[in-house]
């Protein structure tokens, strides 16, 4: 069977449900080099000053907005899933409108830590 991968449309509860996936591998392969910065920032003055200089550096600030904004959309889509859990927001009027809240959400995080990192 041949899909053609341009004409799939998923529905915007679709596409959060994958964000939400993501957000959550991203999340924890990060764990590793946050404990790294962590253990090194405790090592003594020369380990915080090396991590403060380490973290003024673009590319670095900018793997740190992405995370943010997948630690906002995480959140925020994690609660949303937790409430259809309740069986609250179940219909499809409310789960759209519950997952544009979500992702708009994480786009106004996303736009706050650009803002915050300027």
């Amino acid at each position: 069977m041949f899909l053609d991968l341009k004409r799939i449309h998923l529905p915007v509860m679709a596409v959060l449900s994958l964000g939400h996936r993501m957000t959550g591998v991203l999340m924890f392969l990060a764990i590793p080099f946050s404990a790294y910065l962590f253990n090194l920032s405790l090592s003594g003055p020369q380990g915080y000053a090396a991590v403060l200089s380490l973290l003024q550096q673009s590319g670095v600030r900018v793997l740190l907005i992405l995370l943010l904004w997948s630690l906002a959309h995480h959140f925020f889509a994690g609660i949303r899933f937790l409430l259809i859990d309740f069986d609250i927001g179940v219909d499809l009027y409310r789960g759209r409108r519950s997952a544009w809240v979500v992702i708009a959400a994480g786009v106004l995080t996303l736009f706050t830590g650009v803002l915050l990192a300027l």
